[in-house]
């Protein structure tokens, strides 16, 4: 079976993300014999809509499950309307969210267990009447928990293998280059908005 895990990294032993729609990284995994492919988001650093754009992407390279820490109604629906179920992670790496999978260990949702636009970030909403500004972003973890709206509860699975220190640091690290790019992308946009 072919599976999808959002991703701060390009293998296995990556940090699992806890966003879906501008989450760096798709992981497509067999879970039968644990080839990967990881493929940059397309829809990362979209303007709108990237929840709808990113689980279309995702369902066209074929995945019939999705593991991700949040997902909004946009994306929710996509999936639903072509039966992908989607699993929550509460953290680990890529590997983890997969053997916890297949070891029947997550939970699927029935329901976005986001607000629309939960992962925008630094307030770069831009679409109709939003304007710039408009918050610190809930799913960059500066919201109401690092993980996007209010934590949920852990799985006793997922308690047991909590990152190590040397994981939490390269998640950190990853995060950090991740807004800086974030960051200069804005600032290249801004600027050439100034100008024109």
């Amino acid at each position: 079976m072919k599976i999808v895990v959002t991703a701060n990294g390009m293998d296995l032993d990556a940090p699992a993300s806890p966003v879906f729609g501008r989450c760096p990284t798709y992981i497509f995994v067999d879970t039968e014999t644990m080839e990967s492919k990881a493929v940059d988001n397309p829809a990362m650093s979209a303007a709108g809509g990237a929840g709808i754009q990113a689980a279309q992407f995702v369902i066209e390279q074929g995945a019939q499950a999705v593991l991700t820490g949040n997902v909004g109604p946009n994306a929710f629906n996509v999936f639903q309307a072509a039966n992908v179920p989607i699993y929550l992670l509460t953290g680990g790496t890529v590997r983890e969210a997969v053997e916890a999978y297949k070891a029947g260990r997550l939970q699927s949702t029935a329901d976005a267990n986001v607000q629309a636009h939960a992962g925008m970030g630094m307030g770069m909403g831009m679409g109709r009447g939003r304007g710039m500004g408009r918050g610190m972003g809930r799913g960059m973890g500066m919201g109401r928990g690092a993980w996007g709206s209010t934590p949920q509860p852990a799985p006793p699975a997922a308690m047991e293998s909590r990152p190590t220190r040397k994981e939490e640091i390269a998640a950190l690290r990853q995060t950090a280059s991740d807004l800086r790019q974030q960051l200069a992308e804005v600032m290249e946009r801004l600027e050439k908005m100034e100008e024109g």
